[in-house]
């Protein structure tokens, strides 16, 4: 296919997320809420969540399992960093997802990149 229009089946969003309050980072319910959020920001259904915190002021580790795919993010409170991990398909936004995820985690630098999935 040579289409410059061609179908891509989703857009992955990867972010790192930088100077964040490290409570922010070991707060599993926070985060939880965040990216529930996010997804609803996106115009997202979620379909199932699971979150790990590791211990106290220890990081996290969550997914949000999406009908249009799924937002996951992992924590070290030690260095304030987040990484977060968006696919979705559709007509969800994930980019969307990504602009109410800093609202509310609030990074003092963020460094993103876009990936079209499944493009020719």
């Amino acid at each position: 296919m040579t289409d410059a229009h061609a179908y891509t089946p989703g857009l992955h969003v990867l972010a790192d997320f930088y100077g964040v309050d490290e409570v922010v980072l070991s707060d599993g319910i926070l985060l939880q809420t965040a990216l529930k959020e996010a997804a609803t920001a996106a115009g997202a259904s979620v379909i199932a969540s699971h979150f790990h915190h590791f211990g106290p002021q220890m990081g996290v580790t969550g997914v949000l399992l999406l009908r249009e795919s799924h937002i996951s993010i992992h924590t070290w409170p030690e260095t304030g960093l987040a990484v977060i991990d968006i696919f979705m398909c559709g007509h969800a936004q994930p980019r969307q997802a990504l602009t109410a995820l800093q609202h509310h985690l609030r990074p003092t630098r963020v460094v993103q990149q876009s990936i079209k999935r499944g493009a020719p």
